[in-house]
């Protein structure tokens, strides 16, 4: 009970998303449950639960927060580039992250039973900001087709960008490495941005 007391809620809140984030990242999602994670941060699973609904929530919040890494990723992309060269450049991001992050950025794509119907507007803005470069992009290679094409575009090919990266980093391709996945979604971009020009 005093060690309760020794923080604030929203302290608690970053120990056990810290602690989570943590659990997944060395042993995956599989190894995380509300147990593991008081013990690591020395309170009681009712403490987690003062802090985050239940555990969907707080798995929420780590996709949210593996969201934001992923954003700040992608802005790292120059701007100086051309356009073509800026969309391969964030397919690169994109998949270079999903290579060194493999359990968190894997955790986004987990199903989620509490929110299957309608995600939370906090969660789908994080989601848009990683759309959001790649459509800009397309409006600007053909602006006469819209901003409703563009934004179609944008998601179709990252589709297969991240088709690219669950078959490589599953080892569905043959386990060649991450080297053959920069290959193929190269020639993905290469041939969609070819495509989408005419």
């Amino acid at each position: 009970m005093a060690r309760r007391s020794e923080h604030s809620q929203e302290q608690i809140r970053e120990m056990v998303l810290s602690a989570a984030e943590a659990i997944v990242i060395d042993e995956g999602v599989e190894a995380l449950t509300v147990r593991k994670i008081a013990l690591e941060i020395g309170y009681t699973v009712g403490s987690i639960y003062m802090v985050f609904a239940n555990m969907q929530d707080l798995m929420m919040h780590i996709k949210g927060r593996t969201l934001d890494q992923l954003a700040l990723r992608l802005q790292e992309v120059p701007d100086a580039l051309d356009i073509d060269q800026r969309i391969l450049a964030l397919a690169d991001a994109y998949l270079g992250f999903a290579a060194e992050n493999y359990n968190r950025w894997r955790i986004i794509f987990e199903p989620d039973l509490q929110y299957s119907n309608e995600l939370p507007d906090w969660y789908q803005q994080k989601v848009e900001l990683i759309f959001a470069p790649i459509e800009a992009l397309f409006r600007q290679l053909a602006p006469e087709s819209g901003a409703d094409q563009a934004r179609l575009a944008a998601r179709a090919l990252w589709c297969g960008v991240h088709g690219v990266c669950v078959l490589s980093l599953n080892g569905n391709l043959g386990r060649t490495g991450v080297e053959n996945a920069e290959s193929t979604v190269r020639l993905l971009v290469e041939s969609f941005i070819r495509g989408w020009r005419r």
